[in-house]
C-alpha cells in the first residue's frame, strides 16, 4: 500500500534495525537486575527486553543483548553464568534517573549500587542483593540461558524462576492486592524516551465474557460501516453474549432521546445520531443499551 514503507531487516545495519525495533515495540516494562559473580562482586543493570511468561512455575524472562558497539557480553549475563541467581526489580518513576545511571558501561567489579546511590538489601534466598528503594523485587533462580546469536545485538534469553516476591506495603490494598493507581509505573520507549504511567492514564476494559461474545461480524452492517463508532466501540459491542430481542429493540422508540432524534433527523443523519448516542452510552459503560441502539438504527 502507498501509505507504508516496507523494510527488509537483513538489508539495514544493526544500529538502524535496533532503533526501528525498540521504537516500535513499546512501551516495554523494565527489568532492573542485580547479580553477583563467583567472587561476590555485585552488578546492577536495567533491561527492557523483559516480561512474565508463566505463573506455574512463576517464570520471568529477559534478554541481555550483546553490545552493538564491540559485540561484548553484559556483566549481568557473565555473572549469571557463574552464579545462577538474579534479583529482578520493578521500578517506578522516582527511581528512573538512578536506574538510567546504572546502564553506564562501568568496568567489571564496579558496584552500580554505589554509583547510583542505591541501598543494597540482603536477599532471603539468593546471593545478589535487593534494591531497597524498589517497590517490587523478585528473587530468582536462573533456569536457562539461551543464546540467540553471536553477532552484535544478539540476545541471550534468560528464564528466571521466582523463588521469593517482595512488595512495598504502600502499593497494596487491605486485601494484599497490588493497586496500579498508587504507582507511577515506568516503561521504556525508543531512543531516550520513557513513559510514566499514572492514575490519570489508566483505564479499564471489561474482559471477554465467560460466555462467547457475538463478535463484530454479528453487529448490524450500518454499525460495522459506521463513521461514528470506532473499532474500540465495535469491539466492546461484539463482546456481548447475545443479540437483543426484537421486543427489547422496539422499546427504544419510546425513550425521549430517540423520539427527538426521529423527529429531527432523517436518513443517514438519523442513523449517525443514533450511533452517536450509542457511543455515549458505551462511555458510560451502558453496553446493553448501546447494543439495542445500534440494532434499532438498523431498522430505520
Amino acid at each position: 500500500m502507498k501509505h507504508f514503507i516496507s523494510i527488509d531487516p537483513r538489508q539495514i545495519n544493526q544500529k538502524k534495525r535496533h532503533e526501528y525495533l525498540l521504537s516500535s515495540v513499546c512501551p516495554r516494562p523494565i527489568c532492573f537486575a542485580s547479580t553477583v559473580d563467583k567472587k561476590g562482586n555485585v552488578n546492577l543493570s536495567p533491561f527492557s527486553f523483559f516480561n512474565v511468561v508463566s505463573s506455574t512455575p512463576p517464570i520471568l524472562v529477559f534478554s541481555p543483548a550483546r553490545r552493538g558497539t564491540d559485540n561484548t557480553q553484559k556483566h549481568t549475563l557473565t555473572n549469571m553464568l557463574e552464579v545462577e541467581e538474579v534479583v529482578i526489580h520493578i521500578i517506578d518513576y522516582p527511581l528512573v534517573e538512578q536506574m538510567s545511571l546504572t546502564s553506564t558501561p562501568y568496568e567489571k567489579g564496579i558496584n552500580e549500587f554505589l554509583k547510583a546511590g542505591l541501598t543494597p538489601l540482603k536477599s532471603k534466598l539468593v546471593r545478589p542483593p535487593r534494591v531497597q528503594e524498589a517497590p517490587i523485587a523478585f528473587e530468582c533462580k536462573v533456569r536457562n540461558v539461551i543464546a540467540l546469536g553471536d553477532k552484535p545485538g544478539a540476545g541471550n534469553l534468560v528464564l528466571a524462576e521466582v523463588l521469593q516476591m517482595h512488595f512495598h506495603k504502600n502499593y497494596l490494598d487491605q486485601q494484599g492486592n497490588l493497586t496500579p493507581e498508587k504507582m507511577e509505573w515506568l516503561a521504556r520507549m525508543g531512543g531516550n524516551w520513557y513513559a510514566k504511567i499514572t492514575k490519570e492514564e489508566l483505564f479499564e476494559i471489561p474482559k471477554p465474557n465467560s460466555k462467547i461474545g457475538i463478535g463484530v461480524d454479528q453487529l448490524p452492517i450500518s454499525a460495522q460501516k459506521s463513521r461514528v463508532l470506532s473499532g474500540n466501540n465495535l469491539g466492546r459491542l461484539g463482546n456481548k453474549s447475545r443479540k437483543p430481542k426484537p421486543s427489547e429493540i422496539d422499546q427504544m422508540k419510546n425513550t425521549k432521546e430517540i423520539k427527538t432524534i426521529l423527529a429531527t433527523f432523517h436518513g443517514e443523519k438519523r442513523i449517525e445520531q443514533l450511533h452517536a448516542l450509542a457511543k455515549k452510552e458505551l462511555e458510560r459503560n451502558n453496553e446493553d443499551k448501546a447494543l439495542r441502539l445500534v440494532f434499532f438504527a438498523e431498522q430505520l
